[in-house]
């Protein structure tokens, strides 16, 4: 019988912030010493890697949701100051250690390992057809270290995940940049202030939320129309059972007993971010 909807929704939540510790101020110091010019550099090095030497309207075909440009200010350049394989090395050292650092004692508790081997399980498991950045990582060496091993699952699931939105978000005809005004709008924030958004141009930002306007998705205020608000609801639906498959692997139990291990890690990350 397959996991009800709502626990692999919340394995998306718990997975994201374990994910995203790639994202934060260690990997990026790592990745600047090595050259990169800023963030958005060791951002792409790192993401971009498991799927090798490819070309930025590559990279921005499997990301989806950057605005026309952003990826080849750093895709091939990032490619001059290291290599794929040195990037995946940095970022998963960076991440693991600022895994380590931020979830404090519990990087050493003794179900940390159980944890990670039910996640490794799951993470291993999905289905690669049509997900191009989740094949890239199932083609990495797995670690060996527990904490390491947790953060690489936790990115298999979240891109596995990621590829699943993004198609579901082409089977409802949403762009990339529609979809972050969207996501802008779940939110309960105006398109013109969500970070993902707000330094494009204005002309240009006016102009996708007016096709959303036009479609009858966002209003002339500039929030959800009802038909906007169920649109959203069906591709974060459509998500989820496409992101299912990764947790066939495990039984009921099993699911049961890695989401209460994952909620005290996702907990003690929330409580660094506050």
């Amino acid at each position: 019988m397959p996991h009800p909807r709502v626990k692999i929704h919340r394995m998306f939540e718990l997975c994201e912030p374990i994910a995203a510790v790639t994202f934060s101020e260690v990997p990026n110091e790592a990745f600047l010493a090595l050259g990169m010019r800023n963030y958005w550099d060791g951002y792409f090095a790192g993401r971009a890697a498991p799927l090798g030497l490819a070309p930025a309207a590559v990279v921005h075909a499997v990301f989806y949701n950057f605005a026309d440009g952003e990826v080849a200010r750093h895709i091939p350049w990032v490619w001059g100051k290291t290599t794929p394989e040195q990037a995946i090395a940095v970022r998963e050292r960076g991440s693991t250690a600022a895994l380590r650092q931020m979830i404090g004692d519990l990087a050493d508790s003794s179900g940390l390992v159980r944890i990670a081997d039910l996640a490794t399980r799951a993470a291993l498991s999905a289905p690669t057809e049509g997900r191009a950045l989740y094949a890239g990582l199932r083609a990495l060496r797995v670690p060996e270290e527990p904490v390491a091993r947790l953060w690489h699952a936790a990115t298999l699931l979240r891109e596995h995940r990621g590829d699943g939105h993004n198609a579901a978000l082409v089977a409802h005809g949403i762009g990339g940049t529609e979809a972050h005004v969207l996501l802008a709008l779940s939110l309960g924030m105006r398109a013109q202030e969500f970070g993902r958004l707000h330094h494009l141009p204005r002309a240009q930002l006016a102009a996708v939320v007016d096709g959303l306007r036009g479609r009858g998705l966002v209003t002339a205020a500039g929030g959800f129309t009802d038909a906007g608000r169920a649109t959203r609801e069906r591709i974060e639906a459509l998500t989820d059972e496409l992101a299912a498959p990764a947790y066939d692997v495990l039984s009921a139990d099993e699911l049961d007993e890695l989401i209460v291990g994952l909620e005290p890690i996702a907990a003690a990350l929330s409580a660094v971010d506050d």
